[in-house]
């Protein structure tokens, strides 16, 4: 499979970049580069080898399409392309299949393509501003298999919605919901922040680290379910956690690690923060659904709830002192005043998770000089065939 052979739009779209790499010399390539980031900064010994995946293929349990006009046929209708951006391009660049992205998933998006055109639902056309259907976004429970469509709408008239999600639910029966979000923005965003749901419950469950997850159309969830299980798992177990720590989940989304941390040591207080309000009701419910007491969700800038808690001396309203610090921010990474923040708290230890391990080192280096110590750099390969690394580092006061 390696070679690219097997992909016809290898080498034209930004899906993958290293399909013609054998898949060892890919993880070696990423060890070089978190080698290089962590020189200096860490013993050589602290720095592991990456986690890679066993069968590093339809791994992504996410698949995102554009909906865009293709020819018109026979009677006028147009053709509806499905596929991937081109690498730094809207040139959408027509696939039906993708090796790293899920066979269901990628049903779904056929199916819907197909539905448009029999009952003449326009794809929308970036340049003229017209059309109905803009995207549609599928996720799948990698153990629970239901499976969640967003269709992304250029205004809230949907003509037949109810029939057209019945007709999608019948050729694909895995559909457990359908929604549609409504983005009537000339914006390169993909949702907006209108909903309404068209079948089943608006979200699916599934099942991470034992624990089951609430996933609705806006939430932030791993795409790679198999490997987000090892970074968890990795993560938790720098954490050293005993049993009766505080711990604060920064950037927590829908609080999946934070959860699994309290859920798998007794007598954990979680707080877990998040600027997106979305996320933090999904966090809540999920706390609630897996019977996770001593947990709050706050929905608030990271750094300026740290800041706030810092001048406070402790975490949960002013309640003890802050022991295990868990932070996954953007890939812009973290901030001064956030880190600094971190710092003053005097938390025992920092468990930094990072989609870029660029800004991590940076970072890092600033805990370094408050009086932190690296214990470990485990790299985790969540995005086989492309460039992107995930890596959590373990840090200790005064170590």
């Amino acid at each position: 499979m390696e070679g690219g052979k097997n992909c016809t739009a290898f080498g034209r779209c930004g899906g993958c970049v290293h399909l013609d790499v054998p898949y060892k010399e890919q993880l070696s390539a990423k060890d070089a580069v978190v080698s290089e980031l962590f020189a200096g900064l860490a013993d050589a010994s602290c720095v592991r080898p990456v986690r890679g995946m066993d069968e590093p293929y339809r791994y992504r349990n996410k698949v995102m399409s554009p909906l865009v006009p293709g020819r018109r046929g026979k009677g006028g209708r147009r053709d509806v392309l499905t596929g991937m951006y081109a690498k730094g391009t809207h040139q959408v660049v027509a696939a039906d299949d993708c090796l790293l992205e899920n066979e269901v998933a990628q049903r779904v998006v056929r199916a819907v393509a197909s539905i448009m055109k029999r009952h003449g639902v326009e794809p929308y056309d970036e340049d003229a501003g017209r059309g109905l259907m803009r995207h549609v976004v599928v996720r799948v429970g990698h153990e629970s298999g239901e499976v969640l469509v967003t269709l992304v709408t250029n205004g809230d008239e949907f003509p037949h919605a109810k029939s057209f999600s019945r007709e999608l639910v019948r050729r694909v029966p895995q559909v457990t919901t359908v929604v549609q979000n409504v983005n009537a923005r000339q914006t390169n965003v993909v949702l907006g922040e209108k909903e309404r749901v068209l079948f089943g419950p608006g979200f699916i469950l599934d099942t991470l680290c034992g624990m089951s997850f609430r996933v609705s159309s806006q939430s932030f969830y791993q795409v790679n379910a198999r490997q987000t299980e090892v970074l968890y798992r990795t993560a938790i177990d720098l954490a050293c956690l005993r049993g009766g720590e505080a711990v604060v989940d920064a950037y927590c989304g829908t609080g999946t690690i934070g959860l699994v941390a309290a859920g798998s040591v007794p007598g954990v207080r979680l707080v877990g923060v998040d600027s997106e309000a979305s996320s933090i009701r999904d966090a809540r419910k999920n706390a609630a659904h897996n019977g996770v007491e001593g947990a709050e969700f706050v929905a608030a800038d990271a750094t300026e709830f740290l800041r706030d808690t810092a001048a406070k001396g402790g975490v949960a309203r002013g309640e003890g002192m802050l022991t295990v610090l868990f932070m996954d921010p953007p890939r812009a990474g973290s901030t001064p005043e956030f880190l600094d923040a971190a710092a003053s708290l005097g938390s025992d230890r920092i468990v930094y998770i990072s989609c870029n391990p660029h800004t991590q080192a940076r970072d890092v280096r600033r805990l370094l000089g408050c009086g932190y110590a690296i214990e470990a750099v485990q790299p985790v390969d969540m995005f086989p065939h492309t460039d992107h690394i995930e890596c959590v580092v373990g840090l200790k006061k005064g170590a």
